[in-house]
């Protein structure tokens, strides 16, 4: 019963996405004057008329002068000026990528696909997938990188490889504090892995101790946030995100911050947050980017951006990635770039 009352809350949330796409996008917000939020302008757009292979993005990654971009029909990467396509024809495991992250330890590329694992090194595209591995399964919602480890998560739980001694591990309701095999988002950071699980909140993995804890909305509600700050705002989770002291969690009905000892809960009508929908988060210099289906909305806690459609590509954002210059912004309809102009003024 619970697994069936799950499916039919998805099918709701899907309908939503799809209303979502079709809405009328709003106008950004300023950040405060006191707000050290970084203010992004000068926005372009690409399109498949620019070379990606499809207006489809799932993800985007800045790696060194490249831009690496996650699409519906392939990796496109941009360099010097010009994109390039790579598809299954040249080795990759399938044209679906939806996440990509390179190993600090080795340059290795790593690329998660609706069809498997692929590590790009040195020009080189080599697959993993549950026929040739121990991947726990080959549909790849999110991938990061941590010292010599790759972690995944996928359709059938989380997995790790080891890419010292090439051996792995998969982690499932069995051992480890989840409600489902079902993970959505992973991410690293304070010597911790932190998985988001669909319907078992957050599950930590803590390398000094090889253990797990979970964090999950403690009124158990799945309608509503019944008690403001207890917890993780819904334990339905798409995405964690670590950065200077603080872990950041994504929802489907809302934003979350831990700073160790105390939550904080944020929402569409409490805060400066476009949408309580959140496809995907990434935390970078204290600052949250989040992706919703009504826009990138970005906070250090207090103060609030929000970008949308004519500034971004559209407002039904599903990836992020940014660095001391640039901001790169996945959508359903094309990829967009805007670069760091202020701290504290208007959005152009």
């Amino acid at each position: 019963m619970k697994s069936l009352i799950k499916m039919k809350n998805f099918a709701k949330l899907s309908a939503l996405a799809l209303l979502a796409l079709l809405s009328v996008a709003f106008v950004g917000e300023e950040p405060k004057e006191s707000s050290q939020l970084p203010v992004f302008g000068k926005w372009k757009t690409f399109t498949m008329k620019e070379g990606l292979p499809s207006n489809k993005t799932y993800c985007v990654r800045i790696v060194d002068d490249r831009v690496l971009v996650g699409t519906h029909d392939g990796l496109a990467v941009l360099e010097n000026g010009k994109w390039k396509t790579y598809t299954t024809e040249d080795g990759l495991a399938h044209n679906g990528v939806l996440s990509i992250d390179v190993s600090e330890q080795t340059g290795d590329i790593w690329i998660g696909t609706m069809g498997g694992l692929t590590r790009w090194s040195a020009g080189r595209f080599t697959n993993f997938t549950q026929l040739n591995s121990g991947m726990p399964n080959d549909l790849i919602y999110s991938v990061t990188c941590d010292q010599n480890e790759v972690w995944m998560a996928t359709a059938g739980g989380a997995g790790k490889y080891d890419t010292f001694d090439k051996s792995w591990e998969i982690y499932t309701e069995q051992n480890a504090p989840m409600h489902e095999p079902w993970t959505y988002g992973i991410s690293a950071g304070d010597d911790k892995i932190f998985i988001a699980a669909w319907g078992g909140g957050v599950v930590e993995y803590s390398r000094k101790t090889g253990q797990f804890r979970d964090y999950v909305d403690p009124d158990g509600n799945m309608e509503i946030d019944l008690f403001p700050d207890d917890g993780v705002v819904h334990d339905i989770t798409t995405g964690t995100s670590w950065s200077d002291g603080y872990l950041w969690v994504a929802t489907y009905f809302g934003l979350s911050r831990y700073d160790g000892v105390s939550w904080k809960g944020y929402f569409d009508h409490d805060s400066g947050l476009a949408s309580n929908f959140i496809n995907f988060i990434k935390a970078y210099d204290g600052v949250a980017y989040v992706c919703t289906d009504q826009g990138l909305s970005t906070t250090d806690g207090e103060n609030w951006a929000t970008y949308v459609n004519p500034q971004i590509a559209h407002s039904y954002v599903l990836g992020v990635d940014i660095n001391d210059e640039m901001i790169w912004v996945a959508t359903s309809d094309g990829l967009s770039r805007g670069e760091r102009i202020s701290t504290s003024s208007k959005i152009n």
